[in-house]
């Protein structure tokens, strides 16, 4: 008999492979049943709705891309590596993860309307959540770089990182993370030499 951890992580993969290979909204939980080989009520006894499926299979992505980045913080030599490995961080987590649109969280905001309180939406939380923590972590780091200005870097950086991902769904340019990753050079060089701007500096 299989484990009750199995049939979770197999309902899981086949959710995740069909939620971000053919869409969200068309893929409906029986066939994320038969593509795992449970019964429908199986698949509600673990996750109780579509929606809740959803968010697991978010949440064990971003559990995946957390731990994939730590370690590319970890294998960083210097202080602008460590905020420049969240690029080294995607090529890693696209080598090991399975055959999935990029970024997960990108496809399911184009299919989700915002709404207008994020806090009641379980799936929008946790694209937020994802947002924040990416946010977050390139602050503090652009700060443990010298960045003049963390937040304005950090700001750059995550639309270089949107970019990037998007450019994945794309498929152009050839290796946009690399592109990007080169940029983001640039802009960390940029903020040590920038003066900062404000209402005594606009002349």
């Amino acid at each position: 008999m299989a484990k009750p951890s199995d049939t979770r992580t197999r309902i899981l993969d086949a959710a995740e492979g069909l939620f971000f290979q053919e869409g969200i909204a068309v893929t409906g939980v029986d066939k994320v049943a038969s593509a795992a080989g449970v019964a429908i009520v199986t698949l509600y006894k673990h996750f109780g709705s579509k929606d809740n499926l959803l968010r697991e299979v978010l949440a064990r992505r971003l559990r995946d891309w957390g731990r994939h980045w730590d370690e590319a913080v970890a294998a960083a030599g210097s202080p602008d590596d460590r905020l420049l490995s969240i690029f080294d961080a995607v090529v890693s987590f696209r080598a090991a993860a399975g055959k999935t649109q990029w970024c997960c969280f990108l496809a399911t905001a184009s299919e989700r309307p915002r709404p207008e309180d994020a806090e009641a939406d379980p799936v929008f939380a946790l694209i937020e959540q994802d947002t924040r923590l990416v946010s977050d972590r390139l602050r503090s780091l652009a700060a443990d770089a010298g960045c003049q200005d963390p937040h304005a870097v950090a700001d750059m950086l995550l639309v270089l990182y949107n970019g990037a991902l998007s450019s994945l769904l794309r498929g152009a340019p050839r290796d946009p993370v690399a592109h990007a990753r080169r940029a983001a050079g640039r802009v960390v060089e940029s903020s040590r030499t920038a003066t900062p701007s404000g209402p005594a500096g606009r002349g």
